[in-house]
């Protein structure tokens, strides 16, 4: 876990060294936490596993994020998920592959799931879909080049050993399951998901109580209202607000945003707080889809004390919907955002 160790400082300069420092020494009072998306609904299987086979067609999606690029500890996350609708029961089923890197590679992880959902439909104009997630997670520790705590003299500042013999285990591997629904009423949507209901235990340290991950929550719901734009060039846009919480121990983030679509671009953005006074960012978003293709890119701008460290994350998304729609519709889908 990030913070049972610091980098060797002996090979990094000194900004490095206050930044890594904050990174390490600072989550020491926190629960371990999931790497986060801001494309929510462009990770759809990650974000909650019942909008498996939400869409008429098909789907796949790559998402790649990389957190705070220019300051030597950076956070990469790869992933690439694929979903469809299995027409005669009403439900749906997706996989999602993930791997997220940690300080330059000191903590990797690789997972793989498994998601089902069963459709509803309530009346003419609600719709419901329950999901459940299975999955499993190998996480694995680099500490050949980590300087312990108890490894350094208080008065010298010497460094006397690399790594503790408490430490020997540099991999853990760890089933997870979720649930999740998510609902629909005429132009409104709203979501309910919780992670790692099984609180699966990724601690390197022997005895360690504090390496459970807690379950995440995640609540969302939003709207997706079709406006006509008047004017020289009249057209039809669409405007959704959204609003996401999420909780994971004793850490809180609370998501407000907006997204607008005109004909094929979309452009949004949103405001993170994490419920302390300095909000932690504002995230922009662009992108561009067609029937079978969707881009989208986003970037979160810093607000926090982080600020003079981060230099903001990147995210793309790319989703393909394969096949051929039917000319008779399907069913009613459920209404999501786009991006």
């Amino acid at each position: 876990m990030i913070y049972f160790a610091c980098v060797n400082y002996r090979s990094v300069f000194l900004k490095q060294i206050l930044f890594v420092g904050t990174l390490i020494f600072l989550p020491s009072i926190l629960w371990a936490q999931d790497a986060g998306y801001s494309q929510f609904f462009a990770n759809p299987l990650h974000l909650n596993p019942a909008y498996a086979g939400t869409t008429e067609l098909p789907r796949m999606v790559l998402n790649y994020r990389n957190q705070w690029p220019q300051k030597g500890a950076t956070y990469t996350t790869y992933s690439v998920s694929y979903d469809q609708l299995i027409k005669k029961k009403n439900a749906g089923f997706g996989f999602q592959i993930t791997r997220d890197q940690e300080l330059n590679n000191v903590i990797n992880s690789h997972s793989g799931s498994f998601s089902y959902s069963y459709h509803l439909k309530l009346d003419d104009e609600s719709f419901m879909t329950l999901g459940l997630q299975g999955g499993i997670t190998l996480k694995q520790f680099n500490i050949q080049n980590l300087v312990f705590p108890s490894g350094i003299d208080q008065l010298s500042g010497e460094i006397s050993e690399l790594v503790a013999a408490r430490y020997s285990d540099e991999s853990k591997l760890y089933p997870d399951f979720a649930a999740g629904a998510v609902g629909q009423h005429g132009e409104f949507f709203w979501g309910a998901s919780a992670h790692h209901l099984n609180g699966p235990n990724e601690s390197i340290i022997e005895g360690d109580q504090k390496g459970t991950l807690p379950v995440k929550w995640t609540l969302n719901a939003g709207a997706r209202m079709h406006r006509w734009h008047h004017g020289l060039l009249s057209r039809i846009f669409t405007l959704s607000p959204n609003i996401l919480y999420q909780q994971q121990g004793s850490f809180k983030q609370l998501n407000l945003g907006i997204y607008m679509i005109e004909k094929s671009f979309l452009f949004g953005t949103w405001f993170r707080n994490n419920f302390n006074p300095r909000p932690d960012a504002f995230i922009l978003m662009a992108g561009f889809a067609k029937e079978k293709f969707q881009l989208g890119y986003s970037f979160d701008l810093t607000l926090s004390k982080m600020s003079n460290y981060s230099y903001g994350s990147h995210e793309i998304s790319v989703s393909f919907f394969l096949g051929q729609k039917s000319e008779i519709p399907i069913r009613d889908k459920l209404i999501i955002p786009a991006i």
